[in-house]
């Protein structure tokens, strides 16, 4: 795209440049300077800097500045800058860090994207982490991010951390739980879950140790980080990945399910298999409200299919409850000894602790033998209408 190209799309898709900046009066100015070729819509939040930083602002009366009386966090800036941005009536947010590492001529890049795409869409610069002059933490946190949000979303990305983005305003969340570095995944993921397509385009980096200044203190935020990948990863177990199932489950038939998440999903027939036996297995042992963590968590260790075992895992859904509990109790009776008389008009703790035993022995063994039968009549059924090539 030309110039005038870029800064009419600008113009028409209603898109600013939002720069949260602490303390970087080395770089700051070049930044400003290079955001202008391109667009006056720019807003930046100063998160109470105590350097030069006002003294340079002052120089551009065109530009929206939002001075913070002390630092709060990249992550509490950015929120301060997407209110703004919203109130002054955008519907995109281009950031750029004020560090010096990202160019400005980069922009057309992220314009020239959504111009391209048919939906909303956050768009995240993809950095060159192998080129020279990169530090080593930098690539290998890169990597880590990377890892943990294809787990929480299942979207694969080659750079997650760079605070170059462009996000869609009015699809973002509106309200969020932290307030600095780790405040960059945590939008990213909660965006992702709204099924808002989240992708990476090519920029260009510049690490100058001589103007760079990093606010990014190791220990401390690579823990807050990993706590809030510890919370983002159980939702995604608990709640994220069943309501998914569950509203694709939705849209399709029947016939449908079995043609596409079964007969043409990854895996082999034995993986297929495996995972109808583990579902089944969860599903009628004694873990109640753990099923659906131990049933995701066990089918990602052990690389199975985690739709088909969540599936088969809801075996005890509330209307076969009382059939699954008798029959339990019917399997687990010869092994417990005593009174184990469910019907008994004398409740005492002898007779509820033999109830529970001969439940809990009674359901792992339905559990097991449904399990085997389960896989075995899944495999030979598999094998009879999908047989495999060897």
């Amino acid at each position: 795209m030309t110039l005038p190209e870029v800064q009419n799309a600008i113009a028409e898709k209603k898109i600013c440049v939002l720069i949260p900046t602490y303390n970087n009066e080395k770089t700051l100015k070049r930044v400003i300077d290079g955001v202008l070729e391109y667009t006056e819509n720019i807003i930046i939040v100063n998160d109470g800097s105590t350097d030069s930083t006002k003294e340079i602002l002052s120089q551009y009366p065109q530009i929206d500045v939002i001075n913070l009386p002390e630092n709060r966090g990249k992550g509490n800036g950015l929120k301060t800058g997407f209110r703004k941005a919203k109130k002054s009536g955008y519907n995109y947010a281009i950031t750029i860090d004020s560090d010096g590492q990202h160019y400005p001529d980069d922009i057309p890049v992220f314009v020239e994207a959504l111009h391209n795409e048919r939906e909303d869409v956050l768009l995240i610069g993809n950095r060159n982490m192998s080129q020279d002059g990169i530090p080593k933490k930098s690539n290998f946190g890169n990597r880590f991010s990377n890892f943990w949000f294809w787990f929480e979303t299942g979207i694969k990305l080659e750079d997650t951390q760079s605070g170059y983005r462009l996000y869609p305003l009015h699809r973002i969340p509106k309200k969020y739980f932290t307030p600095k570095f780790e405040f960059e995944i945590e939008i990213i993921v909660r965006t992702a879950w709204r099924h808002v397509q989240v992708k990476n385009v090519p920029v260009k980096v510049l690490y100058d140790p001589a103007e760079r200044v990093s606010h990014f203190r190791p220990f401390k935020d690579f823990t807050r980080i990993s706590i809030l990948n510890t919370i983002l990863v159980t939702i995604t177990l608990l709640y994220i990945i069943p309501r998914n199932f569950v509203n694709n489950f939705k849209k399709k038939s029947f016939k449908r399910f079995i043609k596409e998440d079964v007969l043409e999903s990854d895996g082999s027939n034995r993986t297929k298999a495996f995972s109808i036996a583990l579902g089944v297995f969860i599903g009628l042992s004694p873990f109640w409200g753990f099923q659906t963590l131990l049933v995701i968590s066990l089918a990602v260790l052990f690389k199975l299919n985690k739709v088909l075992a969540f599936v088969a895992s809801n075996v005890s859904l509330p209307p076969f409850i009382p059939f699954i509990i008798a029959a339990s109790l019917f399997l687990g009776a010869p092994f417990v000894s005593g009174n184990s008389d469910i019907f008994s008009q004398e409740l005492n703790f002898d007779l509820v602790k033999n109830n529970l035993l001969q439940y809990v022995i009674g359901s792992m063994i339905l559990a097991s033998t449904a399990s085997v039968i389960s896989g075995i009549a899944t495999f030979l059924f598999l094998n009879r209408v999908s047989p495999e090539i060897s």
